[in-house]
């Protein structure tokens, strides 16, 4: 079976890169044929919109329990050490580890990826640091560079102060400035978030989520040009002669295999099955799935000292049904003079009858590891995981740079925290396990020439094609210290904005 052969632009991929890719395309030509196709099942009843904002309250519960936790490690509902078992069909949506999927991940064990329609998009914090210095890689201008952060912003909906500070928030920023702003760049003082959250009609701080990227990914039926493919997982790429013609893929209810073709693709996977989509297609430049890179994630939590930061705790905000955070604050990395970014959510404490009191900080640092082309994703020529893929071993190993970042990093939290109150790092302070904070990159980097070291150019194009592209956090080819959603939202607008320019040539 063939689902229709005149699709000018296939995206395989339904998170917030492909999201984005569609909505940047849609906005330049109402007319582009394009089809999605979503791999894995919806969770509620619209697909693509953030767990936050369902309307089914066992769902939302479910996932807000997870995240009040602030670590999004925690996120993921399967232990690393228990399988999914069966078919895919029978797989609730949601996040799973990649040892559950039946991949070697023993050197990055708590490395997770979603198995759901809108991909990560619909379980992340939406927090968007803006990326700056050494995170932006030189074969792009400053100019470019700027250009392409304030159309991601746009279509990520940043918002500057989602969270306007409470007076216990602004006696927590001013320690925090007084123990980190001296040694920072100018402008990257500490501040609020920026996250994709904004307030709705309704009262509700609603998530940028695929669904609000592009909004016929919720309802279809409103874009005729829009052919939404639920539930199937692309298993190869169909190409020949450096071009590509369309996917193979496979419906997870019926396990009907079906092919859908298009004169354009551009994969928005996830910097883990990005390239596992490639390698299962035959497609395999030097560099796939190498170069995989995360921050170190060093979480904490401080109990306020209400004498210290001169607060009361009988005027403090309880958590509402809806947020349970009181403040998000930003300490910006300034490369070398700051070489962490700090990210402090802070949360009133309550008894049962929502009487406040306390007042808890928890204070993460993410710690920038050094770039090494044999941190990798291995795929396997005979070995098959749950889903039927290549099976990957994860090879994943940090440095001694790595380390006494990671030890200067525990210190310098345990000096930031005991501004606020008490605070013992053997108890209340861990590194997260390897993929713990799901921000990977690098495994299907950017470059600007073909020479072994990147798997696309800087607009996404996979080396020896001429229409096939990919996008997402796997397309960053540097060190990061911010989160990855901003600066990887970048490769979605270069992808779509060279896509319009073949469309418009031809």
């Amino acid at each position: 079976m063939t689902i229709d052969d005149t699709h000018d632009v296939l995206i395989v991929g339904s998170g917030m890169m492909g999201a984005a890719v569609a909505r940047l395309l849609r906005d330049a030509d109402p007319q582009i044929r394009i089809a999605m196709v979503a791999g894995g099942p919806s969770v509620g009843d619209t697909p693509g919109q953030h767990l936050h904002d369902v309307e089914d309250p066992e769902v939302w519960a479910r996932y807000n329990r997870k995240v009040s936790s602030g670590v999004q490690a925690f996120y993921t509902g399967v232990k690393p050490s228990q399988g999914v078992g069966g078919s895919m069909r029978d797989v609730s949506p949601g996040m799973y580890h990649l040892t559950s999927l039946g991949e070697e991940a023993a050197e990055m064990p708590s490395a997770s990826v979603a198995w759901n329609a809108g991909g990560m998009g619909i379980h992340w914090t939406a927090a968007t640091p803006t990326p700056w210095g050494s995170e932006l890689d030189p074969a792009l201008s400053d100019a470019e560079w700027q250009r392409d952060i304030d159309r991601a912003s746009d279509l990520l909906r940043v918002n500057r102060e989602p969270f306007p500070l409470t007076p216990a928030g602004e006696a927590v920023a001013r320690e925090l400035s007084a123990h980190f702003d001296a040694r920072q760049a100018p402008g990257r003082e500490v501040q609020n978030m920026p996250m994709a959250v904004n307030l709705r009609d309704d009262g509700r701080k609603e998530r940028t989520s695929p669904s609000v990227i592009f909004a016929p990914l919720a309802k279809p039926a409103t874009d005729p040009s829009f052919t939404f493919i639920a539930n199937s997982l692309s298993t190869s790429l169909l190409h020949e002669d450096g071009r590509a013609t369309g996917a193979v893929c496979r419906d997870i209810d019926s396990d009907e295999t079906f092919e859908v073709r298009a004169r354009r693709i551009v994969v928005c996977a996830d910097a883990i099955r990005t390239p596992q989509l490639l390698f299962a297609s035959g497609i395999r430049p030097d560099a796939l799935g190498r170069y995989l890179n995360e921050h170190y994630f060093l979480t904490g939590q401080v109990i306020a000292d209400p004498d210290r930061l001169g607060i009361s705790v009988d005027e403090l905000v309880p958590p509402t049904d809806l947020e349970w955070a009181s403040d998000c604050l930003w300490v910006p990395q300034s490369d070398e003079s700051q070489p962490f970014q700090v990210h402090v959510m802070t949360k009133t404490l309550v008894d049962d009858d929502l009487t406040p009191t306390g007042y808890a900080v928890g204070i993460e640092y993410y710690i920038r590891t050094e770039i090494q082309r044999e941190n990798r994703l291995e795929f396997s020529e005979t070995e098959v995981d749950a889903t039927g893929m290549p099976r990957i071993t994860v090879h994943f190993d940090y440095t001694d740079t790595d380390r006494a970042g990671l030890d200067a990093a525990r210190a310098d939290q345990a000096v930031a925290a005991s501004r606020m109150g008490a605070f013992d790092p053997a108890t209340e302070s861990a590194a997260l396990g390897a993929g713990g904070s799901l921000h990977y990159t690098g495994t299907v980097r950017m470059g600007p020439a073909d020479d072994g070291t990147s798997v696309c150019d800087l607009d996404g194009r996979v080396w020896g094609f001429d229409n096939l592209f990919v996008a997402g956090n796997g397309v960053i080819a540097t060190a990061l210290a911010c989160n990855s959603t901003l600066i990887g939202m970048t490769s979605a607008v270069r992808a779509a904005a060279a896509i319009l320019r073949d469309i418009e040539s031809t």
